[in-house]
């Protein structure tokens, strides 16, 4: 009996040890590496990268820079394009993705004389124009700023971040195959700005003269097509919502604002990504860090560093690994009263995700 009870014991501390050595792999990476640095002519915006692993980035318009999106080659060598002249004549490009079909979508904002903007579709494999959707009135207002993208092929649609002027901000799904446009969520409180001052170096961000308070921005879809996920940049609240409700035009507005959930806290910040396992990663622009909102709702800080100003936007690429760009965007003149301070820390990084991520959304 007694031999028994020792087998037991034995059974159970390796069954702890088992256990510990399974939630210490699930650790959260503490690790992240600098993999390109970039000079003042190529200020970054956000990521997109395809699943033979090329980079693509959209320059930040606040620097003015004058090719709006470029390719990353393996050596730190920036091209524009797919030209120079298409890439120069384009409006100011945020948002960036290259979907499960290897076409690099780039969301162009909407002209202050035009006011429309499009979403361009190129065809990596084929190296050739995919599609083009303009974005224009009546479904986005005067005051527009479309910011950030997420891509569903399974159901031929794109979800669309429109900032805009906060009180109206919106989500607009977008038909693929139609071009239809309808705009959603404008004015709620899962696209509102919270009420909160946007603090960096101790310093209040303004923009205009006033507070900056921003509304949706961030958003990402699961690897299933089944969720997406959003919040306002200046908002403590991450919220999702099904791609099966944003689709359903019989939706009455209330009736799809009532089928949103929080999904859990965050801090203020720009951009956001997904793995298989429900953890979202967030760039936490007021602490120089990289965060996570976890399945359970709560937020946790993976890394801090005084390297990572104003981390912006996220890219999954091959072998689960997470990549983010960098670029001291509270020192742009747009965000501090017309003056560039930039310090020149424009970087791309990498990390290894948590569970896995799956590259194209």
């Amino acid at each position: 009996m007694r031999s028994l009870h020792y087998c037991r014991i034995a059974v159970f501390i390796g069954l702890a040890l088992m256990s510990s050595l399974s939630l210490y792999a699930k650790e959260p990476p503490h690790s992240f590496k600098k993999i390109h640095s970039f000079d003042a002519s190529t200020p970054p915006g956000n990521l997109a990268i395809s699943r033979q692993g090329r980079i693509f980035m959209s320059t930040h318009h606040f620097y003015g820079a004058e090719h709006k999106v470029v390719e990353v080659k393996k050596n730190g060598k920036v091209t524009p394009y797919p030209t120079a002249s298409f890439s120069a004549s384009l409006n100011p490009v945020l948002g960036i993705v290259v979907d499960t079909e290897n076409v690099l979508w780039m969301l162009e904002t909407a002209s202050a004389y035009q006011r429309a903007g499009r979403l361009i579709g190129w065809d990596l494999d084929k190296n050739t124009l995919f599609k083009i959707i303009y974005l224009a009135a009546p479904h986005i207002p005067k005051n527009s700023f479309l910011n950030d993208l997420a891509v569903d092929r399974k159901h031929e649609a794109i979800f669309v971040t429109d900032t805009a002027g906060g009180s109206n901000s919106a989500l607009l799904v977008v038909d693929l195959e139609t071009g239809k446009v309808r705009r959603v969520l404008e004015g709620t409180p899962f696209t509102q700005p919270e009420d909160i001052d946007m603090v960096i170096d101790k310093r209040v961000i303004t923009a205009g003269g006033k507070p900056t308070r921003i509304g949706v921005n961030p958003i990402t879809i699961d690897s299933k097509n089944e969720w997406v996920y959003f919040g306002a940049m200046s908002g403590l609240s991450l919220y999702r919502a099904t791609t099966k409700d944003l689709l359903n035009e019989a939706l009455s507005a209330k009736a799809l604002a009532k089928k949103v959930q929080r999904y859990g806290d965050k801090p203020i910040s720009d951009g956001i990504a997904v793995d298989d396992g429900g953890n979202v990663y967030i760039t936490a622009i007021t602490n120089n860090a990289i965060g996570m909102t976890q399945p359970n709702g709560q937020y946790v800080e993976l890394f801090s560093n005084d390297s990572l100003s104003w981390p912006d936007g996220f890219a999954i690429g091959p072998n689960h690994q997470i990549y983010f760009t960098v670029n001291e965007l509270h020192r742009s003149p747009v965000l501090n009263k017309g003056k560039n301070i930039g310090l020149g820390r424009f970087a791309i990084f990498q990390f290894s995700a948590l569970e896995k991520a799956s590259v194209g959304r």
